[in-house]
């Protein structure tokens, strides 16, 4: 047996093979009987063979791993890869063969856009019928070479040489489709065009799919300046406007032959997102983003060589759009609604659709929806009445220039469904497009002071000396007193009060009536400024890029009354979150976009709410509100619970307050009347200086006690606060004066506190021995301001009352 039969032995039986004689072996000449020894040699062979098994693993263990090798070899993993790309590839082939270009869909989707219909919350009484198409068609020749230039530099700097799509933005827009995270960018102007012109705006593999073949197929037939032309022309501007043409006259009032390289690029930067970006109604955030994309087309262009540099340095200033013309359907305040319901409705189309803004709104504009709001026809009226009686009609632009200056904005919520059953955006939509309603940047003033108190609350804070913080927690009211942190040291922070006036040793109590600023000052450092940002964030307000510092005390960071109402409507429900909504139904032809629910979860406790609404009856009945609103004619023993707010320089003045069943925040805003710059509102009405006790708060009273429930009650978990320790008695209601109120108290001030609310030591330290007596005492209630403001350290002290 040879060596190698002599190995294939072994393997197979384990043991070794008799050695073969050899012919050459010479035989036993002794005589000796010849032997072949088989046993032993033969048993050591089949131990090795044994161990060498185990060694290579031995047994099913080894067999299953052999398996798995012998099938995921790199030859097999290879073949698979190949098989799987020659399947997509003739995947693809055949979806190439079987997608043709559509005919001529533009006319047929023009003439199938149908007007909105909004309706009031009873579902049959019609607000508005909105939605004429607005389109043009332009030859491409028609507009300056310049011009078309702006829009391949804004969205695809490649489209001249590419062949009509972006593969790996493709790519990536087909995943994020699939694992459901919604469009994010990557299509060529083909693509776009493609889906404008022959497809749907909907967010689905197969709408992808047959945007890319047949963008692959339009490249082929179509030449890129074709392309460009139907692109700028079937693309939605806003206002209304679809195609280049129809914008160049929405925006600048010119033809788009007559458009500047400057203008072009707005118009080609609004394709983003045309409301968010239209300057007319855009926010400071909105404005920041369009210039900042304006100047991102421009410089792509003299990189691209289209513009020169010595161009490019003179375009420095974006070119202001002009005010939007009128549009049937949107006169009065029905333009407000119509935008707030269409913004909310876009939201939603993106949250459950995966769509762009640019995307929702083009999918929402002139589609034929049957949108309801949950807009109360009957208070609705009573608002915009409310407005017209208390402040439109007493201001006199002839007499008195600052009155031009004034804007009213309000916003009227049910705190324990959410809906906003009224709004009052401006004069009218087509004299003032933004709507004051939903304006964010103006200071909320001391309306934020409640939300300071609410933190203290629910934060169990202490005062410096480690007394808990309550509504009768005593505390030093002394204008431009220096704001102290936990180890006594000055945080460089002193602000003044209104007219600069000492109040001595207040009660948190009488400090929220008198609208108190050196007391909330301290008392938001001792709560600790990041606590009072963090629960102004979850009662509703914009803090993300707001810094925890001492000077937010005083209310200046920006807010919308729409924000105003949803934080004191989340109070009035008892901490459960609020988010206002617009919407009650929106239907598209069959199908019915679900509406989220505006009641949200607990956000603040109970108790810390309920505490803060009991302080706040004080504002009302013996504090800033007092002449305007517990004094009120009107009044039929409505419970309230509210707060005055008037910002530096007073360019902004509010009242926010609210009965047990509804919450209404009214605010006034000086605007210049030619810029649309901040500006004072001083002398306004003929008053030396707009209160938030004056306008807002007669505005707020004229409105809710003519359609609120005279004999709701706030039901309160709590033992603080005016509303179940009073410390004063109620005066019997008089006729309001002519004269615009202050925002202090018209009682007169005290000369001392009462015995059990003076401290013995600093007062903003220590913690009265007592709760405030029930009886009529001779000082005014004892309030504490509990809002949260946003003002710079370095900044004077906010006249914010």
């Amino acid at each position: 047996m040879g060596r190698a039969e002599e190995r294939r032995a072994r393997q197979r039986g384990g043991r070794r093979a008799a050695p073969r004689r050899s012919s050459g072996t010479p035989s036993n000449t002794e005589g000796s009987p010849s032997t072949t020894v088989i046993g032993a040699p033969s048993a050591a062979v089949g131990g090795r063979a044994a161990a060498r098994r185990a060694a290579k693993g031995g047994g099913k263990g080894a067999d299953g791993k052999g398996r798995i090798r012998r099938l995921f070899t790199w030859k097999k993993i290879l073949g698979t890869f190949l098989g799987f790309c020659l399947l997509a590839i003739g995947a693809f082939i055949a979806l190439y063969l079987a997608v043709d270009v559509p005919t001529d869909n533009a006319a047929a989707q023009a003439a199938q856009r149908q007007s909105n219909v909004y309706k009031y919350s009873d579902g049959t009484t019609t607000l508005a019928r909105d939605g004429e198409v607005n389109r043009e068609i332009v030859d491409l020749a028609k507009v300056p070479k310049k011009v078309q230039r702006t829009f391949v530099a804004a969205e695809n700097k490649t489209f001249y040489n590419d062949h009509g799509i972006d593969l790996k933005g493709t790519t990536r827009g087909v995943l994020n489709t699939l694992m459901g995270k919604g469009a994010q960018g990557g299509s060529t102007i083909t693509q776009q065009y493609v889906k404008n012109y022959y497809l749907s705006q909907e967010q689905t593999v197969s709408r992808k799919l047959k945007e890319i073949v047949i963008s692959l197929k339009v490249d082929r037939q179509m030449s890129k300046d074709d392309i460009l032309a139907g692109y700028i022309n079937t693309s939605y501007y806003g206002r209304g406007a679809y195609g280049i043409q129809a914008a160049a006259q929405a925006y600048y009032r010119v033809d788009a032959e007559k458009l500047t390289v400057e203008q072009g690029a707005y118009l080609a930067a609004l394709l983003q997102a045309p409301s968010q970006y239209d300057w007319q109604a855009a926010s400071e955030t909105g404005k920041k983003l369009v210039t900042a994309r304006w100047n991102y087309v421009l410089d792509n262009m003299v990189e691209e060589g289209w513009l020169s540099k010595a161009e490019r340095q003179g375009m420095t200033e974006l070119p202001k759009p002009k005010e939007p013309k009128p549009t049937a359907g949107r006169e009065g305040q029905k333009g407000y609604l119509i935008e707030l319901a269409n913004h909310q409705l876009e939201d939603q189309l993106m949250e459950e659709k995966g769509l762009t803004r640019s995307q929702a709104e083009a999918a929402v504009e002139d589609q034929g929806w049957t949108i309801t709001l949950n807009i109360d026809k009957k208070k609705q009226s009573e608002l915009e009445k409310a407005v017209k009686a208390q402040l439109t009609s007493k201001l006199d632009k002839k007499k008195r220039k600052v009155d031009a200056d004034v804007q009213a904005g309000a916003v009227s919520v049910d705190p324990k469904t959410g809906k906003i059953v009224a709004l009052y955006g401006g004069v009218d939509y087509f004299k003032h497009y933004t709507s004051n309603a939903t304006r964010p940047d103006y200071q909320p003033a001391s309306t934020f002071k409640p939300v300071i108190l609410a933190a203290a609350l629910e934060e169990s804070a202490e005062t410096r000396s480690g007394k808990p913080i309550t509504a009768s927690t005593v505390y030093d009211g002394t204008s431009k007193r220096p704001v102290l942190d936990a180890d006594g040291d000055k945080v460089g922070f002193a602000p003044e009060n209104e007219d600069d006036r000492d109040y001595g040793d207040i009660t948190v109590q009488t400090a929220m009536n008198k609208s108190v600023n050196s007391v909330f000052a301290q008392l938001g450092v001792d709560v600790g400024m990041k606590n009072v940002m963090d629960v102004a964030g979850k009662l509703g307000m914009d803090t993300a890029k707001e810094q925890a510092v001492p000077a937010q005390t005083l209310g200046t960071m920006g807010a919308s009354p729409l924000q105003m109402a949803g934080v004191y409507a989340t109070l009035d429900n008892h901490g459960k979150k609020v988010t206002p909504g617009i919407l009650k139904k929106a239907e598209h032809n069959s199908t019915t976009v679900a509406i989220p629910d505006p009641i949200g979860e607990q956000v603040i406790s109970p108790e810390a709410a309920d505490t803060v609404t009991s302080v706040l009856t004080g504002v009302v009945d013996d504090g800033t509100a007092r002449q305007s609103v517990a004094n009120n004619p009107k009044r039929n023993g409505q419970k309230v619970a509210g707060k005055t707010g008037t910002s530096d320089d007073n360019k902004s003045a509010w009242f926010t307050g609210y009965t047990p069943d509804l919450v209404t925040s009214v605010g006034l805003f000086g605007e210049d009347d030619k810029t649309h710059a901040q500006t004072k509102m001083y002398g306004a009405g003929g008053f030396d200086r707009v209160n938030g006790g004056g306008f807002p708060a007669q505005i707020w009273a004229a409105y809710m006690f003519g359609v609120t429930d005279p004999d709701a009650r706030f039901d309160l978990d709590t033992d603080q606060g005016a509303a179940v320790q009073p410390t004063w008695t109620p005066t019997p209601s008089q006729e309001p004066t002519t004269e615009e109120p202050t925002d202090e108290p018209t009682t007169e001030e005290p000369t001392d506190e009462p015995t059990t609310e003076k401290p013995t030591d600093e007062p903003t330290t220590e913690e009265p021995t007592d709760e405030p007596t029930t009886e009529e005492p001779t000082t005014t209630p004892t309030v504490e301001p509990t809002g949260d403001i946003t003002l710079d350290p370095g900044r004077p002290g906010d006249n914010d009352q």
